[in-house]
């Protein structure tokens, strides 16, 4: 009887879950989208409770679709939107507020009133991470300050936080009947709480921020059997965790230090495996952990975090109307020849790496008479590129390793306009593998590997193969004369909002 190793992939806008085989080929899927909640400019929030629904939605769907039973699944791993915020009552279930998102900026007065001693850099040393709107620690702190009796409960210690990975895990294993309180070092790691050193909560840290200790999970490696899955699959082991980015490493197979990738898709991620090695930034990068596979060390890497790629297209569509799906950009898009002297910056939630600008809004320049809705659909593509070189410049001066190539997956990978802009702009071969949905997969090895279904990474390595290699063709000049214009149509983003 063959056997499966499933994920559970919980996105900004959907959840899927997908089985794969030992080959790491996609068996079924299923993938559901849920509601994104805007009470106020700069808030995102989404229903904790939807996303557990939508969860075990998923889970059915794919089995039904695959025709296969939890017998059939060895382990499930879990794969997860970063740094998104949830706050619940262990003994109901129920969150004491909605999930607040990764991209959510309400967190900036108390990240203004923490940087006021010792600057956006104060626990850079120790978490890795500048004092940003975008982490977990200081939203926790803002439902603590903000939703009355939480502080109270919290303390009592019967109220209890976890990223996605966590509050999916607990529900997974049992939810108020014994369901299992953890996460691994790559989600604890983008907290702002967790000692990159130690591996565990800082507690100076916590002090600091004002938050319980007893309401953490506890931190595990990334690959572990955590628990036993309780429902529609009842009895398989959950046993492997990884933060959405680490997981497409995993799934990429970039376990050499050296290796990168990037994944377009809500934002776009590009990280550098630098090892055992924790590599501080000077170039406002972040510094996180990549994974922890059971005893062994810890790997770490660099992360140049973009928050605004695959949204900007998906903005184009809901806001604009320009475009009635997300892949229309591209046709629209090649009815030019070029950007037609516009610059697109979508600093709509501020600028994430290498800037860490809250302050920063999104703007549209050099606009003429000339420019129509294709030179529009262009700029829109050609910014996700800008930002991915922006990156790629900070991890060589950080890291001293001058990449070669780009491994990429996501959804925007098959937008052959943007890969070829992508290759011409950074002046590397950019590579999309076999199986591009390495997310899933990188949380499904997580999980194969804690039980023995694949015997070590060299297996997961043979699974690796292109599907397509983008060459650069642009000359150096034009090169240089675009990403010019890109840099100081940047500069026009700063100081919007007072």
């Amino acid at each position: 009887m063959a056997k499966y190793a499933a994920a559970i992939d919980q996105g900004t806008t959907s959840t899927r879950c997908m089985i794969f085989d030992h080959s790491g080929n996609v068996v079924c899927y299923d993938q559901k989208e849920h509601e994104q909640i805007y009470p106020r400019p700069g808030w995102v929030e989404h229903s904790p409770d939807e996303i557990w629904e939508r969860t075990q939605s998923v889970i059915r769907g794919a089995l039904n679709k695959g025709g296969l039973s939890a017998s059939d699944i060895v382990a499930v791993g879990i794969t997860n939107q970063r740094e998104t915020t949830v706050v619940w009552n262990r003994k109901t279930g129920r969150p004491v507020y909605n999930a607040i998102v990764w991209q959510d900026t309400r967190t900036d007065q108390i990240c203004n009133e923490l940087a006021a001693d010792g600057g956006q850099d104060r626990f850079r040393a120790k978490a890795g991470l500048p004092l940003a709107t975008y982490f977990s620690g200081p939203k926790i702190r803002w439902i603590l300050d903000n939703v009355p009796g939480a502080r109270e409960a919290a303390e009592a210690g019967d109220v209890v936080f976890g990223n996605i990975d966590t509050f999916l895990t607990w529900w997974l294993t049992g939810g108020p009947d014994g369901g299992v309180h953890v996460t691994d070092v790559t989600n604890a790691s983008r907290t702002m709480l967790m000692n990159l050193e130690t591996l565990d909560w800082d507690d100076e840290i916590l002090g600091i921020m004002g938050i319980p200790r007893q309401m953490l999970p506890k931190i595990m490696p990334s690959s572990m059997v955590y628990g036993t899955a309780t429902g529609d699959l009842a009895g398989v082991p959950v046993a492997g965790i990884l933060g959405d980015q680490q997981a497409a490493m995993v799934g990429q197979t970039c376990f050499d230090p050296g290796e990168a990738k990037n994944t377009y898709g809500t934002g776009s991620f590009m990280l550098l495996n630098t090892g055992t090695k924790i590599v501080p930034s000077k170039s406002g990068l972040l510094t996180t952990v990549c994974y922890k596979f059971g005893d062994q060390p810890a790997v770490y890497a660099l992360e140049g975090s973009i928050a605004i790629t695959g949204a900007l297209v998906q903005w184009l569509r809901d806001n604009l109307g320009l475009i009635t799906s997300s892949a229309e950009v591209e046709a629209l898009a090649n009815l030019v020849e070029d950007n037609g002297g516009i610059y697109f910056v979508p600093a709509f939630s501020g600028l994430f790496a290498p800037y860490w600008r809250s302050d920063a809004r999104g703007v549209i320049v050099g606009l003429t008479r000339y420019v129509n809705k294709g030179h529009l659909a262009r700029a829109v593509l050609e910014a996700t590129a800008y930002q991915t070189r922006e990156v790629l410049d900070a991890m060589e001066q950080d890291s001293g390793v001058k990449l070669t190539a780009l491994k990429v997956d996501g959804g925007m990978v098959y937008n052959n306009t943007l890969m070829q802009f992508q290759a011409d702009i950074l002046g590397v071969p950019v590579i999309r593998p076999k199986v591009a949905e390495t997310t899933s997969l990188g949380a499904a090895y997580a999980a194969g590997l804690a039980v023995g279904f694949w015997s070590n990474t060299d297996e997961m390595r043979a699974n690796w193969g292109v599907d397509h290699t983008w060459t650069p063709q642009m000359d150096e000049e034009t090169r240089a004369r675009l990403y010019r214009g890109w840099k100081k149509a940047v500069t026009r983003t700063f100081d919007w909002v007072e």
